[in-house]
């Protein structure tokens, strides 16, 4: 055997530590607050208007798209796949909102995009679906993490029930689900957070 190929099979691999920030707290703080923000409106506690959208554009969309492409830097595909997927339903969803608008400015026909009930309640359950499936992969996680994405699949359900059927009652149920949904998104960013800071466990997840 050659002395060149001898010095190929002594290689050693190396293993790079990864030093770089946990991202899932900022990505389930911007869930979270939007979460909680929106069900308010949907609680009936105030109207649709542009802190929800900016939340929903920011913090809820941008926020959680950056901290998915972190989580796939850190090679972790249920996290990547969670944050992006939700930062840009955020993002589609303030579209929904906003793209009907701008027949106002435009005066281009853009009104007749506006979505009907039964098209919401097509897109919240599809939603629900995908939350569902991700809640399937929590199983092997934490507890607070199961909390989340069982009561968003619950969310989303709700909503589109309340769309498909017109039923206020079922949207204002949906509300207040979504709030505790939305907090306990809050708590577990927290969590994170502080349990990292002190070493020892502040929040039990």
């Amino acid at each position: 055997m050659s002395e060149e190929i001898q010095d190929i099979m002594n290689i050693t691999h190396v293993k790079v530590q990864d030093f770089t920030a946990n991202p899932a707290p900022l990505g389930l703080m911007g869930f979270g607050m939007t979460t909680v923000l929106l069900n308010l409106h949907n609680a009936g506690y105030y109207g649709m208007g542009a802190m929800i959208l900016s939340m929903g554009i920011f913090y809820g969309g941008l926020a959680q798209v950056i901290a998915g492409i972190e989580e796939w830097r850190k090679g972790n595909t249920f996290g990547a796949t969670a944050f992006t997927s939700y930062g840009f339903f955020w993002l589609s969803l303030v579209g929904i909102v906003l793209i009907p608008k701008l027949d106002f400015l435009l005066g281009s026909g853009f009104a007749d995009l506006a979505p009907a009930p039964t098209t919401m309640a097509a897109y919240l359950f599809m939603w629900g679906l995908f939350t569902f499936f991700m809640f399937i992969g929590t199983l092997k996680a934490n507890r607070a993490l199961q909390v989340v994405f069982l009561t968003l699949t619950i969310l989303f359900f709700l909503l589109a029930a309340g769309d498909f059927t017109g039923n206020i009652a079922i949207t204002r149920l949906a509300g207040y689900e979504g709030i505790f949904c939305g907090l306990s998104a809050i708590y577990a960013a927290i969590g994170q957070v502080l349990n990292e800071m002190y070493g020892k466990t502040v929040f039990p997840l």
